[in-house]
């Protein structure tokens, strides 16, 4: 028959279909109608946790299917996501204080200076506990450079600046020389921007001094070179002798690029033969230079590579300084000479500045070309911040000083884990006094803490529970969300 209205749709079930649906019920008998007693309800049949419902009453919809699909997409993009995250290591970083009991650092440094000889390079060390080192050579290697910047040649390992020889003149000769400047009497011509041209038009071969009157090593060359001079004439040799003063004549000197005082320079035909005479200052030697060079010329026997040259020097090396605050210092420095001030460009390129061993240096390399580094922020892998960066003087009396602070930093690396120093680095242009020679300084104070990189993984369970919780998730989101649009979509039935 039919079912009266408000009945509950249950009565119309069979037995068997109430009890796939809700268990059986035959443990439950009525005390009245004969029944031998109230029974325990079944415990098995009641804990079914996952009881299915017949295929009759079963009905698909094209929302449940499109959310079915759904469902499945965005589970599988969810499983690939948790998977590689899995996969990939994280890395946390802890801040402690620096336990390192070594007490020497490594300084690696290769840099470039555009405008400054070779032979006046000085590398010098200063550190707080009164360590105060001039002109280091050891492990210090230096390259001369074309006119384009590019290294040319090897110029050799940095080394003590050899101190020549020079004349010594009685108080008499002295006297002498003195009352012939009064006299006009002299043999080395005095050269000014009028009459140098004229000068080299005259002799083919020609030697000029470039100096200061307030430089010493010129006073000490004045009367050797007058003498010089006047020899030279006595003797016939096919050659002018000539003298500048840079104080007097700043713009000849500048167009000549006359660093340090005093400058001894070569011309033939007009053109300056480099490098500059570094000799003796004698009178033997210069007569022997002389007589070699004129020798040469008549034989033509001056090649390319005297003729090419330029001022520029690469310096690379390491020292080994106290784990204190340090700096270090390049600048133009001589033994012999007077450097000028308004000549000094230290113009620079620095190619490596970085702290370490070379295990460390190759840990640090390895920071930037491992992918399984690429978890290690970009902010822990500052190991060289100074490398490959231009820093010109565009005036004189300028040099830039480099300030850092270097922190210890612990990295993991496969089973161990390895040391590298980071850097953080400020640059700053400094400006001196007219009469004081610039420097570039490195400047760095080490940090008391310690950074530690630490790999952290995921255990296999979190792994697993995140997966469940995934499909789990997913199926009764998207199961909501289909009873909302079909209670929206589907039409109620009366």
């Amino acid at each position: 028959g039919t079912i009266a209205s408000g009945s509950h749709i249950s009565l119309a079930l069979t037995n068997e279909q109430h009890s796939a649906m809700y268990g059986d019920i035959s443990g439950y008998q009525s005390s009245k109608g004969g029944g031998t007693g109230r029974r325990r309800p079944q415990v098995i049949g009641t804990a079914d946790f996952y009881r299915r419902l017949p295929s009759e009453m079963k009905e698909s919809t094209k929302i449940g299917i499109t959310m079915s699909f759904l469902a499945l997409f965005i589970m599988i993009v969810l499983f690939l996501f948790e998977t590689y995250a899995f996969l990939h290591r994280s890395i946390n970083s802890n801040i402690a204080i620096d336990v390192n009991a070594e007490q020497l650092l490594r300084v690696n440094f290769n840099v470039t200076l555009y405008d400054v000889h070779c032979d006046f390079v000085e590398v010098g060390v200063w550190d707080t506990l009164g360590t105060n080192l001039q002109n280091v050579t050891k492990d210090i290697n230096k390259w001369n450079l074309n006119k384009e910047g590019s290294v040319e040649k090897f110029h050799g390992r940095n080394s003590e600046q050899k101190h020549v020889s020079h004349e010594h003149h009685s108080p008499q000769e002295l006297a002498e020389l003195k009352q012939k400047m009064n006299e006009g009497f002299l043999s080395a011509v005095d050269l000014t921007s009028n009459n140098i041209e004229d000068f080299h038009s005259k002799n083919d071969l020609v030697f000029i001094d470039y100096f200061a009157p307030w430089c010493v090593w010129c006073q000490r060359l004045a009367p050797t070179w007058e003498q010089f001079a006047q020899v030279a004439n006595w003797q016939h040799l096919d050659v002018g002798i000539g003298k500048v003063d840079c104080v007097a004549h700043g713009d000849l000197c500048k167009e000549e690029r006359i660093m340090a005082f005093p400058t001894l320079r070569w011309y033939q035909e007009g053109k300056a033969v480099m490098p500059d005479y570094t000799g003796d200052r004698t009178i033997g030697s210069f007569l022997a230079f002389v007589k070699k060079k004129i020798e040469n010329y008549e034989d033509d026997e001056y090649d390319d590579e005297e003729e090419e040259h330029h001022p520029g020097c690469l310096v690379a090396g390491h020292l080994l300084v106290n784990r204190v605050p340090s700096h270090i210092h390049m600048e133009a420095m001589s033994v012999n000479h007077e450097l000028n001030s308004m000549m000094t460009n230290l113009t620079h390129r620095i190619n490596d500045f970085s702290f370490g061993t070379p295990d460390g240096l190759f840990m640090s390399q390895l920071l930037h070309i491992l992918p399984f580094t690429n978890a290690i922020p970009e902010a822990e892998k500052r190991s060289n911040p100074l490398k490959d960066k231009y820093y010109p003087t565009f005036h004189f009396h300028q040099a830039f000083h480099h300030h850092m602070k270097v922190v210890s930093t612990h990295v993991p690396f496969l089973f161990s884990s390895g040391l590298v120093y980071q850097v953080l680095a400020e640059s700053q242009l400094v400006m001196y006094e007219e009469m004081e020679i610039p420097a570039i300084k490195f400047i760095w104070d080490m940090s008391p803490m310690s950074v530690y990189l630490e790999e952290e993984d995921r255990q296999w369970y979190d792994y697993v529970t995140s997966l469940c919780a995934i499909i789990g998730g997913t199926y009764t989101t998207l199961g909501l969300i289909n009873k909302v649009m079909l209670k929206i979509f589907k039409p109620k039935s009366y």
